[in-house]
């Protein structure tokens, strides 16, 4: 199984990249933004304390995003592998995905860093708005995950380089020449069934 975890700052261009492993790789794609806005549409259980939280302007604790996350992946039991995208994004969600991995019988199989510098990510940002013009994309929450990215999620990578599994790709370039870099380091994985 194929299981991987796709890191980089907003704009670095996971969203772009993942689409297309997804495709190549026949991934399940899990966003935790995803499963947040999916659990509260439907109002389920989950879905409820995620929104009393976020309207109380509280963080969803670790406990409730592997939950759901755990339910998707058993949504998927005969899926290839999973594409991680937004989680983790501490070293104790890392440890529970690891957890959670081990019960099902597999584990990450890779961890790939798109590494873009601020000046790119600006640039690629005020381009995307221009044309998508994505609430996220705002200045001032931007920001805001810009530099929860580089204070908190980036802490993370040494985790996974500990285990040998990191893997830092530049994501400055034409988006199928990062694409071909991605797939090599994928391909060069030893991946048994």
């Amino acid at each position: 199984m194929l299981n991987l975890v796709l890191f980089g700052p907003p704009g670095a261009g996971k969203g772009t990249q993942s689409q297309k492993l997804i495709d190549k790789y026949q991934l399940i794609h899990i966003s935790t933004g995803d499963l947040f806005r999916a659990h509260i549409t439907n109002q389920t259980d989950l879905g409820k304390k995620v929104s009393e939280l976020i309207a109380n302007g509280e963080l969803v604790p670790d406990e409730i995003t592997i939950a759901m996350l755990e339910e998707e992946a058993d949504r998927n039991k005969d899926a290839k592998g999973f594409i991680f995208d937004g989680f983790p994004r501490t070293v104790a969600q890392a440890q529970a995905l690891d957890l959670f991995l081990i019960s099902k019988e597999t584990k990450i199989t890779g961890v790939i860093a798109l590494d873009v510098d601020q000046d790119e990510l600006s640039r690629r940002i005020a381009e995307r708005k221009k044309i998508s013009n994505r609430a996220d994309d705002d200045a001032e929450k931007l920001k805001r995950r810009i530099d929860e990215y580089f204070s908190k999620t980036v802490q993370v990578l040494p985790y996974y380089e500990e285990q040998g599994k990191l893997t830092k790709v530049n994501g400055i370039g034409e988006i199928d020449a990062i694409f071909a870099s991605l797939c090599a380091v994928i391909d060069s994985y030893q991946i048994n069934p």
